[in-house]
């Protein structure tokens, strides 16, 4: 596969992922929730759009559909089975395929819901793209899935290949390993990652994808089984938590009530 994956940059932190191949014109985009800034990038590179891919029904990553498929008609939309999202024509659920034929490439559909209730993310060819699941260093809010279902999907995911290089749709890199050294305040490899991710963001780089084996290492959404997590957790629920669960969401709602 000669994939190419671009980001492009939309409202505050938001990155829309771009799929071209070098030896054609067809681009996809990943999340497209604004227009413009897809429209700009397809123009100056002189690609045309062929595919839309859609993990989850939030606004800022469907707000640009309509107006993608005025300009390229009859174009497919994918999206998530399990979610009703004004302009998916096909939707897809864990385990089917996405064939992208102008850029030659294809896709397994992961359900990863948690985030929102029907969630899905993207695999194939070493990537990943896991809209607001997972993020580097750290995971989603829960909005209208529940915790049970975001703890099992980042299972899920955890259990994939190392090497896989997950695209999250934000930039929250530097925000989240701040929490993450709220919960692994002694951890070298938090620290080195905090430097490296400082530099990047000074250079005005991305810092994503990262790859799962950093995510392993570093975020607390997939440490839940590590005795300092789950001893941080339990500190701050106030009583033992029995099992990865319920590490997860105690640190969750630590997250979400004292440092967002």
């Amino acid at each position: 596969m000669l994939m190419k994956i671009d980001a492009i940059r939309a409202f505050d932190d938001n990155y829309i992922w771009c799929l071209s191949n070098s030896n054609s014109n067809s681009a996809a985009v990943v999340d497209p929730g604004d227009a413009m800034p897809v429209l700009s990038h397809l123009n100056k590179h002189h690609l045309k759009l062929s595919a839309i891919l859609i993990t989850h029904k939030h606004w800022d990553h469907i707000g640009g559909i309509q107006h993608l498929a005025e300009l390229y008609p009859g174009i497919p939309v994918y999206g998530p089975r399990n979610e009703a999202i004004n302009g998916v024509t096909l939707k897809v659920g864990d385990g089917e395929s996405v064939d992208l034929q102008g850029i030659d490439a294809a896709f397994e559909v992961l359900d990863v819901p948690g985030h929102t209730e029907g969630h899905v993310a993207y695999l194939g060819d070493g990537v990943l793209f896991c809209g607001d699941t997972l993020f580097a260093a750290g995971c989603g809010r829960v909005f209208s899935g529940t915790h049970a279902q975001l703890y099992a999907s980042l299972q899920k995911i955890a259990s994939l290949s190392a090497d896989i290089r997950l695209y999250c749709a934000h930039e929250y890199t530097l925000d989240n390993l701040g929490f993450a050294q709220w919960v692994e305040p002694e951890s070298m490899a938090l620290k080195q990652r905090v430097q490296s991710v400082r530099a990047r963001r000074k250079a005005g780089l991305p810092t994503v994808p990262s790859t799962l084996r950093e995510e392993l290492i570093t975020n607390p959404f997939l440490r839940c089984n590590i005795r300092q997590v789950k001893d941080a957790a339990e500190k701050y629920a106030g009583k033992q938590l029995s099992n990865g669960e319920a590490v997860f969401t105690a640190i969750r709602n630590w997250k979400d009530r004292e440092y967002d």
